[in-house]
């Protein structure tokens, strides 16, 4: 699945715009490295998302192609 759309379906993100400007921006790494909003993403992967001066991080737990607000938080496991 596409790096921008994971990280809309699990909502760390709200809008995929948004998290394609992130990454446009370099705010977004996938295993330590930046990532494009094309880069393909699978379990295990490790992505960091720099939000002003808070980062976060997180494991891809699941892949699902749509999934409901309450099962979201399934999809990641933050480190």
């Amino acid at each position: 699945m596409r790096l921008d759309k994971y990280l809309k379906v699990s909502r760390l993100i709200k809008r995929r715009t948004v998290a394609n400007d992130a990454c446009d921006a370099g705010r977004v790494m996938v295993n330590g490295k930046v990532a494009k909003a094309s880069t393909d993403v699978k379990e295990g992967d490790h992505i960091e998302i720099a939000f002003g001066n808070k980062n976060v991080a997180v494991e891809v737990t699941a892949i699902v192609e749509s999934t409901k607000k309450e099962d979201a938080k399934d999809m990641f496991r933050y480190l």
